[in-house]
């Protein structure tokens, strides 16, 4: 077994095919406190993660021990791979991005940390990972900042192709139903983020 990643809030084994989530235990909170928070946690992230047909399956879970055993998506960081491809091959994989955070949010997930770091190619699918801060909500509000923390991460991250990127993620996006509703609330919410900069 061995730490592939080492977060804030938890530790990620690879043992063998399965990755190994353990949500840490936070000295500076209340026991009480610490415990049903991570136990709410790990109850929430499971359910995400059981909705989602492009995130890893669940083999197992135990909210006593704040642990998630689930599916090792066998692919290449997306994060990795973006800026090193063609194009085509990028806006294609954008594209198929932007579809699947169009289907999270018909069903009214919000991931809460769409990055490029959060995300896998295998076998030309795109895999969503890390749901941590996931949560359910209809509001057109919290899908607009969903996106728009995806299109900051970007300008960071891959600040070469951003707006190729984020046009080809929209372009994905328009499967949603909400297309329309949420790009004018993502409009407000990126003209409150460029008020804020002043």
């Amino acid at each position: 077994m061995k730490i592939i990643k080492q977060g804030a809030e938890s530790i990620i084994y690879l043992d063998g095919d399965k990755i190994i989530k353990d949500r840490l235990k936070k000295g500076y909170r209340i026991n009480e406190i610490d415990e049903k928070l991570r136990k709410f946690r790990t109850k929430r992230e499971v359910n995400l993660l059981n909705k989602v047909k492009f995130a890893p399956k669940v083999f197992d879970f135990s909210d006593k021990n704040m642990k998630i055993e689930m599916e090792f998506i066998d692919g290449k960081l997306i994060k990795n791979i973006l800026d090193e491809i063609n194009s085509n091959e990028r806006k294609k994989i954008c594209k198929k991005i932007g579809e699947n955070i169009a289907e999270l949010h018909d069903n009214d997930i919000i991931h809460g940390d769409l990055t490029t770091s959060n995300m896998i190619l295998k076998e030309d699918k795109v895999f969503f990972i890390d749901f941590g801060l996931g949560f359910v909500s209809k509001k057109y509000e919290d899908k607009a900042v969903d996106l728009h923390l995806l299109k900051q991460a970007l300008e960071s991250k891959h600040y070469q192709h951003c707006d190729e990127c984020f046009e080809s993620i929209l372009e994905g996006y328009k499967k949603g139903k909400e297309f329309s509703e949420v790009m004018k609330r993502l409009e407000k919410v990126e003209k409150r983020g460029r008020y804020k900069k002043r």
